[in-house]
């Protein structure tokens, strides 16, 4: 028998409850639902680290890649072909362009349908230079007057399937990016991210054919939130700038702001700074700062912060997880991974992925290349470590739609953060947390042993072979835990239920 905990007269009938129940749970899945409509759908945060600035020297590119909260990605590997395509055209927009024959092996996280394209967002190519695009970003109207988009010019759809195939270092991932737009145009502003094991490189789009580039100073790293960041250009110094030909002409001619003495703040000319940026991006900033630098004492509402920063201690792989998980943690602005409408957090029920690439020095080259990926919000899922010098991927990460599916990668780790969206603290806290810390240690020491494993490998098949097979090893172990995570979180929400509804279960 059911009684109400402060009358213990009043019985609640089994239908009652059901419906009191669904409609918590329901609840939870409108309330994603709304803080996804709450910012257009390519709202993303990336965090850039040199190789100096981290602790094992390793080139660090990540991003949150936002868009719905049941857009399911895939992960998946494309073989190196010398007989690929020699013509693409966009399914987004019908940009088209003609491809070499040749194109190495990379991987990527496609959308799960490609009927508004490909959305290959993140991957590593065979060359072990990485690639994350794009961070999508806002151009002022005067500049886009000066130089409008181009209807059918590149976009973030197309980006990563017809640069990372065709590069050798981060450098010339910039340098092809330029003249696609060059040729093509551009048909929205972006920022996209190149690295290898010496260099990274971010680039910036600002108008339909005016771009910039810089290369990360080794020694510091960066967090960029959805607006353009780049500032002054010494285009003279090619080894660590590129840009658009004839920048600082455009500026000058169309009368844009940052123009000085030949020197042009890309930012100022390009970007905005408004009201928008002040709820939305600039707190996201502070906040990866103030987790990575806390010795810097700043503030969320502040006009401006500095691009490029050195952190206090070495930064981890881990370190730069917990930024991209961050929804103001442990602070007073923490808003549990909801927009609430004070300040925009990094962490949002509208992640779809989030990709750390990973490119290690003083080891083999095809163990080199590490892509860790934590299916939708990675405040509540976990980063598997993935070689990229592989022949397949995990069945469970090629399969799933926009409808929950048992099987699927991504909506195991999505039915997570919907499970303890009610009760993000007691949820997170307890259980979450806790299988967290466990699954990481596991696919760390599991990481580790294949490294040691692979070095006795001699055959390139054999290693591709191998490091296939531990990528999925790593695969089913997380997933596994996670999945039971899931069914105890299920049960213990029904407990929850009856707590908030301040009714004593009893026998009888």
């Amino acid at each position: 028998m059911i009684h109400n905990g402060k009358t213990n007269n009043n019985l609640l009938k089994v239908g009652e409850y059901m419906k009191l129940y669904e409609k918590i749970i329901i609840g939870a899945l409108t309330s994603l639902t709304f803080f996804a409509g709450a910012l257009k759908a390519s709202a993303c945060t990336t965090v850039i680290v040199g190789s100096k600035a981290t602790k094992d020297g390793s080139t660090i590119i990540a991003r949150n890649e936002d868009n719905s909260t049941n857009w399911a990605k895939h992960f998946i590997v494309h073989a190196h072909t010398d007989t690929g395509q020699t013509t693409y055209v966009s399914k987004g927009n019908q940009f088209t362009i003609r491809l070499p024959k040749i194109h190495q092996r990379y991987t990527s996280t496609p959308d799960w349908t490609q009927k508004h394209g490909q959305y290959g967002e993140d991957g590593i190519n065979e060359s072990n230079v990485a690639m994350s695009a794009t961070e999508s970003t806002d151009s002022n109207r005067k500049a886009i007057k000066a130089d409008p988009f181009v209807k059918r010019g590149i976009s973030e759809d197309a980006m990563l399937d017809v640069v990372l195939p065709y590069i050798h270092s981060a450098r010339q991932g910039v340098i092809r990016m330029g003249n696609i737009i060059r040729k093509s145009g551009a048909a929205e502003s972006d920022g996209i991210i190149f690295s290898d094991k010496n260099e990274v490189w971010y680039m910036e789009i600002g108008a339909g054919h005016q771009w910039a580039a810089v290369r990360i100073p080794a020694n510091r790293y960066a967090i960029i939130p959805n607006q353009l960041r780049i500032g002054r250009l010494r285009l003279k110094n090619h080894k660590k700038y590129l840009a658009s030909k004839h920048l600082v002409s455009f500026v000058r001619k169309h009368k844009l702001l940052g123009y000085s003495k030949g020197i042009v703040n890309f930012a100022k000319a390009f970007g905005t700074s408004n009201k928008a940026d002040r709820q939305e991006n600039d707190p996201r900033i502070w906040d990866g700062q103030r987790i990575l630098t806390p010795s810097k004492k700043q503030s969320p509402d502040q006009r401006s912060f500095q691009m490029f920063m050195k952190s206090d201690k070495k930064i981890t792989v881990q370190k730069v997880g917990q930024v991209l998980a961050s929804h103001f943690t442990n602070t007073k602005y923490d808003s549990k991974g909801r927009w609430l409408n004070k300040f925009r957090p990094i962490n949002m029920p509208m992640n779809d992925e989030s990709h750390i690439l990973q490119i290690r020095p003083h080891v083999a080259k095809a163990i080199s290349g590490i892509q860790w990926l934590a299916m939708a919000s990675p405040d509540t899922s976990v980063y598997v470590p993935f070689y990229t010098d592989i022949n397949n991927t995990p069945v469970t990460y090629q399969i799933g739609t926009d409808r929950y599916d048992s099987k699927s990668a991504f909506w195991t780790y999505k039915l997570t953060g919907v499970l303890a969206q009610p009760y993000p603290n007691s949820f997170t806290n307890r259980y979450i947390r806790p299988i967290q810390r466990k699954v990481n240690r596991q696919l760390l020491r599991h990481l580790k042993n294949s490294d040691k494993q692979s070095s006795a490998i001699a055959k390139t098949a054999d290693l591709q072979t191998y490091l296939t097979a531990s990528n999925q090893a790593n695969a089913v172990l997380a997933q596994k835990q996670f999945d039971e995570l899931n069914a105890n979180l299920i049960t213990k929400s029904t407990s929850e239920v009856f707590r908030e509804l301040h009714i004593n279960v009893s026998k009888g």
